[in-house]
Formats: C-alpha cells, sequence, structure tokens
C-alpha cells in the first residue's frame, strides 16, 4: 500500500470538493483548479478526500500517491496559494514588470520580454547592493513550476561563478576553475 496514497486529504473550512465523471474540482478563496483522474477511486466523506486503488496492478499502484498528492496539493494553492522566488546573479543583471509582463536583462544583446499567465502573480524586487528577485505567486503549483522553470531555462546558474537565474536558497555544485 502507497504511504502517501492511504493517507486522507483533510478538508479545511470554505473548500469544496466535488467529484464527478473522472474529474475532481476543488473551489476556495483563492479560486477553482480542476484535475482528470484515472485507475483510482476518490471518495469524499465529510470533511476528509480518501484516495482508493482497487487492484495491486502496476498503473494503479504508480497513480495512487500521484492523484493523492495533486489532490492535496489543489486544495493547499486554494487556501493559502504557492510562491517561488528567483535571483538574479550577475553584473547588470536587472528584472522589470509592467504588470503581467515580465522584462528580464541577463547579458544578451537584447532583452528577454515574457508575457506571465494570469493566473500567477508578479512582483520585482531590486534593491541597491543586492540581487534582483522575481517573486512568483499563484494556486496552482503545476503552472507555477513551469513558469519558474521557464524563467531559470533562460540563463540557468553556470558551475564556475554561479552567475545565471537560480531559486532563492538553491545550492549549486560549484566547480575550480583552471589551476595555474
Amino acid at each position: 500500500m502507497s504511504r502517501i496514497g492511504k493517507s486522507p486529504i483533510a478538508i479545511p473550512a470554505g473548500v469544496t470538493v466535488e467529484v464527478k465523471d473522472g474529474i475532481i474540482t476543488v473551489k476556495g478563496k483563492n479560486g477553482q483548479l480542476t484535475q482528470e483522474y484515472s485507475d483510482v477511486t476518490v471518495t469524499v466523506e465529510g470533511d476528509q478526500v480518501q484516495v482508493e486503488r482497487s487492484s495491486d496492478h502496476k498503473d494503479q499502484r504508480a497513480k495512487h500517491g500521484l492523484y493523492r498528492s495533486l489532490i492535496n496539493n489543489m486544495i493547499i494553492g486554494v487556501t493559502d496559494g504557492f510562491t517561488k522566488s528567483l535571483e538574479l546573479v550577475g553584473v547588470g543583471y536587472r528584472a522589470s514588470n509592467q504588470g503581467q509582463r515580465l522584462d528580464l536583462a541577463l547579458g544578451f544583446s537584447h532583452n528577454i520580454v515574457l508575457d506571465v499567465a494570469p493566473e500567477v502573480t508578479l512582483e520585482t524586487i531590486s534593491e541597491k547592493g543586492k540581487n534582483p528577485i522575481v517573486k512568483l505567486t499563484s494556486f496552482d503549483k503545476q503552472l507555477l513550476g513551469q513558469v519558474a522553470a521557464k524563467i531559470r531555462g533562460f540563463r540557468k546558474p553556470e558551475p564556475y561563478k554561479g552567475k545565471g537565474v537560480k531559486f532563492v536558497g538553491e545550492v549549486l555544485r560549484r566547480k575550480a576553475g583552471k589551476s595555474a
């Protein structure tokens, strides 16, 4: 039995969970999320959601913990939300935003302009003497991770000086340079 899959998910006050025709819908104060599911049974009993599988087939075992985690992330997202922060490390690296449009100067001959999805709240923090920070907030964990990975992919941190776009708190594996 999956350790993650067998634990029930508590539904906090103000959140409604609806299961119908292989689609689960979670509504809360931050928004509404839907997720399709298959090979497992999702039941809502009072203030708990239970994910169960009918057999020990490999596909069902694989999806048991997956769907439990996805539903849990949906419930956390519509109540509290998720935040990711990216740090721009490098001389001349800058970030600014006008609404949902992110403007990045990452050492290329041109600035990179990215239109961020409306579900993701964008904020740029630029303090003198510190690296610029791009703060992303959303109720959809999957979309938030996708946007953060896209921004990081524009200039991944290199292993010698650590220049590039990295997550705040990310530990980079550094290499020694040339030895004379």
